[in-house]
């Protein structure tokens, strides 16, 4: 039923994508998301963040649809479809490793975070993300709470992880300071997937946007993948069509090229 309801979903990226330079939900933006469901289409986030990060761009847009956490938290109409959550023992080990290089671990859930210790890439992450440095705790956070993704601050040393955890961990370097990381296979497509299966959104046809490497599975697999004009170059291969840059009207020119506003 609910398939002839909607006559799109249509999937952003949140960094860099939906989102200003200053992290914020530009005017023009959160009118377009409103254009989209008065024309029967969902629009849904899709993003490598987790929901207590995004409040403010959840109510600005109106938005209760989110594939968070790279694909490992899914909610439809604000209530949890898919997880996927990351074993207590591959946290500790993981972090353990991490720390043996002298870098941080940030664990992470749908209702919040915490990291073991800071480093000045530490600082430079989450500076470059306009986001405050979660509170201290990681180690007991882990066997307190379920842990859907974890963010490494590291620079450089992207293949050693890749290497040491490959049979249990999935990677997405977003940003020149850090990695976010989910579980094996975990993917904004896998999360996509699960929300269309467990909401029953199965043959309608989808549109997803997005600049970066943890966006590559999505554009992958949406039926009309877009990327921003900002995207990494290697990402514009995926794309169906190049919209403009984010801070250049990209979302709005995106939606009106497929007459969906």
């Amino acid at each position: 039923m609910v398939k002839f309801m909607y006559k799109g979903i249509a999937f952003f990226d949140l960094d860099h994508t939906l989102l200003n330079e200053q992290t914020k939900v530009d005017d023009e933006v959160a009118s377009a998301m409103k254009q989209l469901r008065q024309n029967n289409v969902l629009p849904v986030i899709s993003t490598g963040r987790n929901i207590f990060e995004i409040p403010e761009i959840l109510a600005k847009t109106e938005i209760d649809t989110v594939v968070s956490a790279n694909g490992d938290y899914v909610i439809f109409e604000n209530r949890p479809v898919y997880e996927a959550t990351i074993k207590p023992e591959i946290v500790t080990n993981f972090m353990t490793y991490a720390k043996s290089m002298n870098e941080s671990t940030t664990v992470m859930n749908n209702l919040g975070a915490a990291i073991n210790f800071i480093t000045d890439d530490t600082k430079n992450n989450y500076q470059s993300i306009n986001t405050r440095i979660p509170p201290l705790g990681a180690d007991e956070y882990v066997h307190q709470h379920p842990i859907y993704m974890m963010v490494v601050n590291t620079v450089g040393h992207d293949e050693k992880y890749i290497n040491k955890f490959d049979d249990t961990l999935t990677f997405y370097r977003n940003t020149p300071f850090s990695m976010d990381v989910v579980v094996k296979n975990g993917s904004k497509k896998r999360g996509i997937q699960e929300l269309i299966a467990n909401a029953k959104l199965t043959g309608i046809p989808t549109y997803g946007f997005g600049d970066g490497n943890n966006d590559i599975p999505m554009l992958q697999y949406v039926d009309h993948p877009v990327a921003m004009g900002n995207g990494l170059p290697h990402v514009k291969k995926y794309a169906e069509f190049i919209t403009t840059e984010n801070t250049n009207h990209g979302i709005v020119n995106g939606l009106k090229h497929y007459n969906l506003i």
